[in-house]
């Protein structure tokens, strides 16, 4: 009775997100509304093990990452993914602009420990803050413990509202881009059409020969089984093997490249070759499962933060964030152009470094659901917007952020 209970608030929050994200049109996304309110529920009656009790528990979440990566590579083109290494650029010259701005101006208003604890949380999200976490309490710097988390539940706040509200910009400038792709093309076939039925008016008929007309059959992958045998546990087997496949070679690298990094790049190899299915965990019908318990799991590490721990640290924690969005702002809008990008998703390829995978997907598709009209602008929308948010949050997340809090534990 308990689990199902805790099961339900957990799913309850999860849906009251996805409401309030509909009903502003992705200018409130879900993870904000959700995060704040696991925040609110642990200061007051929910317990701080729901999450657990849920079913999402440690186990749950050794595998659920690293497959729901296979399956992102499942949605990506292997050229596209290529071609994004302007956008690990762009995001990790965030970073660097955070850095700068937070450590120079930071440092003359505040003292040095606060800004040292405070500071890789900002560039790095949820993985930073508890590397910084766990680094203070080995060294007995207890005062300085709440900052890293404290900085990871207020910056979320303003990171998730202006990422949506970036990608809604640039999903607006696309559309435009497109529509006039559109017309254009559809002028240049009209004319086409008319210059050459011109050019044949003179022209005697030819005696007409019946067209033998080929109807195309897709052709059946080398990996794809007959449909009776390509059930739900055949896809996940596959995904399990490739993911089992991608750690494997990430031991084998000694950490040399992140583990996760290696689970999406397998990914798109394997759905490039055919082996695994476009989307593959939607088709098996665990991908929003595996999805809510990633997320549930993220929540509940905001059970340690009291409302005295952020009540304290306040000012320097607001003031931080402002001058790192800044210098983030900042350095990705001089890249911006030189590279190819828009102002806004430059910005909003820097902004992954506030929260990373899995919120960087949730933002990018609700934003995308929100501003396509129909199927086909979605999934353009997505193939523009999604590779970049994704490569990012990896460059500043995954990577960028577990070297800079190294380097800050050494300093403090």
């Amino acid at each position: 009775m308990v689990a199902i209970l805790s099961l339900m608030v957990v799913m309850g929050f999860m849906m009251l997100g996805e409401w309030v994200s509909t009903r502003s049109r992705a200018y409130v996304p879900s993870v904000f509304i959700t995060a704040l309110l696991f925040l609110v529920g642990f200061w007051t009656i929910v317990p701080k093990n729901i999450v657990p009790v849920a079913s999402f528990g440690t186990a749950f979440i050794q595998i659920t990452q690293a497959v729901l990566l296979v399956h992102m590579g499942t949605l990506m083109d292997l050229k596209l993914l290529l071609k994004q290494w302007r956008a690990v650029v762009i995001a990790l010259s965030g970073v660097v602009g955070t850095v700068v701005l937070t450590m120079g101006i930071g440092r003359l208003l505040f003292d040095w420990h606060t800004i040292v604890a405070s500071v890789p949380p900002l560039t790095g999200g949820l993985v930073a803050a508890f590397l910084m976490t766990a680094g203070l309490k080995a060294q007995h710097i207890t005062a300085l413990v709440a900052f890293p988390v404290a900085m990871f539940v207020m910056h979320s706040m303003l990171g998730y509202p202006l990422t949506a509200w970036m990608l809604k910009r640039e999903s607006r400038r696309l559309l435009q881009v497109r529509h006039v792709d559109v017309t254009v093309a559809t002028a240049d076939s009209a004319t086409s059409a008319t210059v050459q039925t011109t050019a044949q008016l003179p022209v005697c008929p030819l005696p007409t020969v019946p067209a033998k007309v080929k109807s195309v059959q897709p052709q059946l992958r080398h990996w794809q089984l007959p449909a009776a045998y390509d059930t739900s546990a055949f896809m996940l087997f596959k995904v399990a093997a490739v993911t089992g496949l991608a750690e494997w070679t990430a031991q084998l690298a000694h950490g040399t490249v992140n583990q996760y990094i290696i689970c999406l790049v397998f990914g798109v190899i394997a759905h490039q070759l055919g082996f695994l299915e476009d989307a593959v965990l939607e088709k098996a019908g665990v991908f929003h499962w595996l999805m809510y318990g990633l997320l549930a799991y993220i929540f509940a590490n905001l059970n340690i933060v009291k409302i005295s721990m952020l009540s304290g640290i306040l000012i320097p924690i607001v003031t931080l964030i402002v001058l790192g969005v800044l210098g983030m702002w900042i350095a990705s809008s001089l890249l911006a152009r030189p590279l190819g990008f828009s102002r806004e998703m430059a910005f909003a390829s820097a902004l992954t470094a506030l929260f990373g995978f899995p919120a960087d997907y949730i933002v990018t598709h609700e934003v995308t659901e929100i501003m396509g009209s129909t199927a086909e602008e979605k999934q353009y929308l997505l193939d523009q917007m999604l590779p970049k948010m994704l490569v990012g949050g990896f460059a500043t997340v995954s990577v960028a952020s577990v070297i800079i809090a190294s380097i800050f534990l050494k300093i403090l």
